[in-house]
């Protein structure tokens, strides 16, 4: 059987449409390729210091959010290195816990004020980039001297309006089943480069950026 045929009088057939708008914002993300490239820089370097990845987000970002984590610490490809990170949406206890006495805006910031360092970093995932409970926890994280990183979608939102973390990346769509998609890219590739830092002797070092 063949591919579906386009629709009757229409000029665009709407298969190739459907991959027309997951391209182009994969391609914009590729025009930030540097930027990509400093975050991770980044990220190695304070996992060579000690410091464990902190990751949280809302709704669809919130699995995100443990799929990051276990890509770090159990990773699907043998022989890389496994590295501390964990997830905050992970446990519903203390999520809903938090949530029922101080609010669904505090349930990232106060489980980061027990279980973070300065040390560490922060990455969280918005698919348009207001969530409040995500800017408070990037708000405290860059308080506390975290290095803080930030997946959002459409325009960025609010995170990319305020310079809510020191690394913003921006899915730019409106829509959030493409955000998602290009978010799990990102993150893939963040965690792919993270490790050619570590893989990379002295790079970290003369702060050298891999390209």
């Amino acid at each position: 059987m063949g591919p579906p045929a386009a629709v009757a009088g229409s000029e665009t057939d709407p298969v190739a449409a459907l991959f027309e708008r997951r391209t182009a914002p994969i391609e914009q993300l590729a025009e930030h390729a540097d930027d990509v490239a400093l975050a991770c820089q980044a990220m190695a370097d304070r996992f060579r210091h000690g410091g464990k990845l902190v990751v949280f987000g809302n709704g669809g970002p919130s699995t995100d959010a443990q799929h990051v984590a276990v890509e770090f610490v159990h990773p699907v490809i043998v022989g890389k290195r496994a590295l501390p990170a964990l997830s905050l949406t992970a446990d519903v206890a203390t999520l809903t816990g938090v949530a029922n006495r101080q609010g669904l805006a505090e349930v990232f910031t106060h489980q980061l004020r027990f279980l973070a360092d300065p040390a560490d970093i922060a990455l969280a995932l918005s698919t348009d980039g207001n969530c409040e409970n995500v800017l408070r926890g990037l708000a405290y994280a860059r308080g506390q001297g975290m290095l803080t990183v930030a997946l959002a979608g459409g325009d960025g939102g609010a995170i990319a309006a305020t310079g809510a973390a020191d690394h913003v990346l921006v899915a730019r769509s409106s829509d959030p089943r493409i955000v998602k998609e290009v978010h799990v890219t990102t993150y893939h590739i963040l965690w792919e480069l993270v490790h050619v830092f570590f893989e990379q002797p002295g790079v970290l070092e003369t702060g050298m950026v891999v390209r």
